[in-house]
């Protein structure tokens, strides 16, 4: 995997240094600024689900980033960080379906959401690598 080896070549000491990381939370923040012009009556539905659900991609991450002594623990974490990105990819879709975003930013932001996913899972298989 291309993403494991850039990783691996680089110095990562924190979670902050990971791509993956970078991406889910610049992902995050893209989604709270284009959500500020959802309806309001979307107020504690979908804009507070859709954000919830973003910023526990990057949040999992970095819980799982300082269980690395523990790989089951670690691939959990992995896990959750999958599940809230996929559960994210499901209310931008609903986002879609309302016109509260367009199709665009719809498949720009599911496409992204894709490659997190992809590089969460292939941090999980070679957790080992991760872990100490």
């Amino acid at each position: 995997n291309r993403f494991l080896e850039m990783e691996r070549k680089r110095d990562i000491r924190h979670f902050r240094d990971l791509d993956v990381y970078r991406l889910s939370f610049d992902c995050a923040m893209e989604i709270f600024e284009i959500t500020k012009s959802f309806p309001g009556e979307e107020r504690y539905s979908m804009i507070d689900q859709i954000r919830r659900s973003s910023r526990s991609v990057c949040a999992n991450l970095s819980e799982g980033w300082r269980k690395r002594t523990y790989e089951a623990v670690f691939k959990n974490k992995l896990t959750d960080s999958m599940q809230e990105a996929s559960e994210t990819q499901c209310w931008l879709e609903f986002a879609s379906a309302c016109s509260y975003i367009s199709n665009t930013q719809f498949i720009e932001l599911d496409r992204k959401y894709e490659r997190i996913i992809a590089m969460l899972n292939g941090m999980e298989k070679r957790a080992k690598k991760f872990c100490f």
